[in-house]
């Protein structure tokens, strides 16, 4: 029986950003990256936590919704413009990044 790994080292989550296709399945990234896990001697991470880890770097990609943006603005902690910015597609920093 395989061991789990309870911390996905550093080098691992940047190998799944980088190796994340949209055309391809998630078992597939989750393969390459079980690879790149073990190439480095690390134990291969759980199906299950790289494909939620999969959907959070994906929708950190997107940026913010602009519910989100509007939210925002709404309470002071974004300037007015960043709507404005965001409504024609300039791409906003998130603001759970910081």
């Amino acid at each position: 029986m395989p061991a789990a790994a309870p911390r996905i080292p550093r080098r691992v989550l940047e190998a799944l950003v980088q190796l994340d296709d949209r055309t391809v399945p998630i078992a597939e990234t989750y393969r390459r990256v079980a690879d790149v896990a073990e190439r480095h001697g690390y134990t291969r991470p759980s199906y299950q936590r790289i494909r939620v880890l999969v959907h959070r770097a994906r929708r950190a990609r997107l940026g913010p919704s602009t519910t989100t943006v509007l939210l925002e603005v709404m309470a002071f902690s974004r300037p007015a413009d960043a709507l404005i910015d965001h409504a024609i597609g300039i791409p906003l920093p998130s603001r759970r990044s910081r």
